[in-house]
């Protein structure tokens, strides 16, 4: 035998079904649309986070590529110093005015070298030229307030050491560069290299030790070292 429903249960299973009909509630959109909103905070602020570090780290890589950068020139230049005494002692004095001289403070190089590269084929240069670092304002008009560790160079050995060629900043932002020099008859290091002096008219460094001091990504003022070995340490004879 068939049993039958009351209506009063038939009516209220009939209104529960059109209830799961109709839809979701107010409040179960409301917290759906906050969910899906809190989720793409989220996303938003990683994707920020993540292009920031990347900008970050891509600016410590340039930093750091411009200080080996700074560090391997100054080495392969000094490194081809050299003084001559073949020049023209009609036209220069003594070996105080010659061409090509050795000048070194503890802040400061003033040097001639073979390392110079030609960039163009019919350019009237050779492998010699004069360099100069220092610490000093930038040469870029832009960057006011700021030291970089300057380069000065000069193809043309006839003019003066200390006038003339072009500046340019080898490493930006610099606080500081020191120079030593190295005596191998006292086996100690130096301040100061002057082979306009008479008594070193004839002799360069074994080596030259280069401390450039800059500031990390963290603020603080670190330093970087590094060495120069000179190849031709004693002075080109003249023709006899």
């Amino acid at each position: 035998m068939s049993t039958l429903r009351p209506a009063t249960d038939v009516v209220m299973s009939n209104s529960r079904l059109v209830r799961r009909r109709a839809g979701f509630t107010l409040m179960e959109v409301v917290i759906a649309i906050a969910i899906t909103s809190f989720i793409g905070v989220v996303i938003g602020v990683s994707f920020n986070t993540t292009i920031q570090n990347k900008d970050i780290i891509e600016g410590q890589a340039e930093h750091y590529r411009m200080l080996r950068a700074a560090m391997n020139r100054m080495t392969r230049e000094i490194g081809g110093a050299y003084v001559s005494d073949r020049y023209d002692s009609r036209r220069y004095r003594d070996q105080y005015d010659r061409p090509t001289n050795f000048v070194g403070t503890r802040e400061k190089l003033l040097f001639s070298t073979l390392s110079h590269q030609r960039l163009y084929g019919d350019a009237k240069e050779s492998d010699q030229m004069v360099v100069e670092y220092q610490v000093k304002s930038s040469p870029d008009p832009k960057a006011k307030g700021r030291n970089d560790l300057v380069r000065r160079e000069n193809p043309l050995l006839e003019e003066r050491m200390d006038r003339g060629g072009t500046e340019d900043s080898l490493f930006e932002g610099a606080k500081k560069i020191e120079f030593q020099y190295w005596n191998s008859e006292r086996k100690q290091w130096e301040d100061e290299w002057d082979t306009r002096r008479l008594e070193r008219k004839a002799i360069l460094p074994t080596r030259v030790k280069i401390t450039l001091f800059a500031i990390d990504e963290n603020g603080k003022e670190v330093k970087y070292t590094t060495q120069a070995r000179i190849m031709l340490n004693t002075e080109l004879p003249r023709f006899q």
